[in-house]
């Protein structure tokens, strides 16, 4: 015999309807509820909302009861058809939760988007739906089975509830839909400006960046991609100020690296000229790549820009070489240097630029001089790091014109001219360039003392060798002082050690003076050392 629950009106349960509206009690008792609303926010609360909302449908199918129509679903955009892929009722937390919370206003990419007062008056019917079933499951769920809600009354308010949810979510989601468009809408801009781009030059042979119409359709979009960077690019600064400019001298500094490659300058610092202008080129090459690519699948860029890990790398990489390219490229001036000391002059590259192609050149040698060295740099030693600071240091204390402006750069308050003595450097500057002179020429007096007849310059070169090797193999270097005689060794080799100690705290105040300045000048250093092409540029396509 079947067990019946008689309502009031004289409505039956059946056995299979009262087994599911025990259980969506139940369920209703486990919500979370906080300050008189669900909380959804919580693992907790989640969880046992997701729970109530599937006893909620079961409930309704027990009862038979019909779904509200859901033929809307119909013009969701892939994304959300993929959440919602047929009519049936699919109730989703996070769809309860916005009505819970009705915000009238969402913040995305920064900037403010508002639903309509239509949607907030459906989410406002939705949520007192859904507090009328509750006083019925509070109802059911009390000791007095005479008060338990009648049958008809369940199923008045399950379909109202439901009718309510199907016009809550409908409006809601087509307004999100249209939200998510206009947050995207940074993305769709760049990949039209691109699109221009590629037209004007699929119809172009004549040198593209001398055409007006080109130069402005390039502005156009490098603003763009400096917009959308600022907007997206969470992992740096996310710079907007970074100009077409910037691409301009990286273009003109490898044409003009080509031209003297072809008339006999040195190759070896051209290489590194070449790396850093190539990788602006490359980012912005890469950059244009992805928004081809992400043109063909827009439906799955993340509205929230942020989130897209594909856009985000690109935007860092784009970042990351222009900003070097905008220090270490732009702002060109004439000048000339030497590779080495007895190299060609390189011409027309910029201060910054030139100078790190010096160091770059000034390293490579010192490889030569030093094979540890060379194996630091190949593995990227931790040794290597604080090897690089002590180079730097000793190339300009002994051609302090070669890097003074790298290193007015990087330690600017070591450089501030003193009115009263029109000095360029501090005094503690000053002090540590007088011992590193005062030991080179003790140095150099001893060599020709054991060497006599030495020319100047083999005698310069020897003593260079020393200092070199002292720097990179450190004081246990078994022949960094072998051609100094031994009774002659002792000065010279206490002069040179006071340096090295000096020398150790000037390098760790260039390491930490600003840590990340120097981090992308050694990175820099590093990636002309090893020639190789940035990872950014090989990794496969990701929205």
């Amino acid at each position: 015999m079947f067990r019946k629950l008689w309502s009031k009106d004289g409505e039956a349960f059946t056995s299979h309807e009262e087994a599911a509206v025990i259980r969506l009690a139940s369920a209703h008792s486990r919500l979370v509820v906080e300050g008189g609303r669900v909380n959804t926010k919580s693992e907790a609360g989640f969880n046992s909302c997701a729970l109530f909302l599937e006893c909620l449908d079961a409930t309704e199918r027990a009862m038979h009861l019909d779904a509200a129509p859901r033929k809307y679903r119909a013009s969701f955009t892939i994304n959300y058809r993929a959440l919602f892929p047929d009519e049936a009722r699919n109730y989703r937390v996070d769809v309860l939760e916005a009505s819970v919370e009705q915000y009238a206003v969402i913040w995305v990419n920064g900037d403010k988007f508002e639903f309509s007062a239509e949607a907030m008056r459906r989410a406002e019917a939705l949520q007192r739906c859904w507090a009328d079933l509750a006083v019925l499951l509070e109802r059911w769920n009390s000791e007095a089975r005479a008060h338990r809600p009648a049958r008809s009354e369940l199923r008045s308010a399950l379909v109202a509830l439901d009718s309510a949810w199907a016009s809550f979510e409908h409006k809601y989601i087509m307004e999100l839909i249209e939200i998510e468009e206009k947050a995207r809408r940074l993305v769709v801009q760049a990949i039209e400006r691109e699109r221009q781009l590629h037209l004007i030059e699929a119809r172009n042979v004549q040198p593209l960046c001398q055409q007006v119409e080109y130069k402005e359709e390039l502005r156009s979009f490098v603003a763009c991609i400096a917009h959308l960077n600022s907007v997206a690019n969470v992992r740096r600064k996310g710079r907007d100020d970074l100009s077409m400019e910037v691409l301009l001298e990286a273009m003109q500094t490898l044409s003009r690296c080509d031209d003297q490659e072809k008339g006999g300058e040195n190759s070896e610092k051209l290489a590194a000229a070449r790396i850093l202008a190539k990788d602006v080129l490359d980012s912005f090459t890469a950059m244009r790549e992805y928004l081809r690519e992400v043109g063909r699948c827009l439906e799955r860029v993340d509205p929230h820009l942020c989130n897209n890990v594909g856009l985000v790398a690109r935007l860092v990489d784009w970042e990351e070489s222009w900003e070097v390219g905008t220090r270490y490229v732009q702002q060109e001036k004439m000048l000339t240097a030497e590779i080495s000391r007895e190299a060609p002059v390189l011409e027309t590259l910029t201060c910054d630029l030139e100078e790190v192609c010096d160091l770059v050149a000034e390293i490579r040698a010192a490889q030569r001089i030093a094979p540890a060295l060379a194996q630091m740099c190949e593995e990227c030693d931790v040794e290597m790091f604080m090897v690089m600071p002590r180079l730097a240091w000793l190339r300009f204390l002994d051609r302090p014109e070669q890097l003074q402006g790298l290193f007015k750069s990087l330690l600017p308050h070591r450089f501030d001219i003193n009115p009263e003595t029109e000095k360029p450097v501090d005094a503690e500057l000053e002090g540590l360039m007088c011992k590193f002179d005062e030991a080179k020429n003790l140095l150099v007096a001893t060599m020709n003392k054991k060497q006599g007849g030495q020319l100047e310059k083999d005698l310069e070169d020897a003593t260079w060798t020393l200092l070199v090797k002292r720097v990179v193999n450190g004081a246990n270097g078994e022949d960094t002082y072998k051609w100094i005689a031994p009774s002659l060794r002792e000065p010279a080799e206490k002069a040179v050690e006071d340096l090295m100690r000096d020398l150790e705290a000037w390098s760790m105040e260039l390491a930490r003076h600003c840590p990340e300045d120097w981090n992308q000048c050694c990175g820099i250093l590093v990636q002309c050392l090893s020639g190789s092409e940035k990872e950014a540029n090989k990794a496969p396509f990701r929205v």
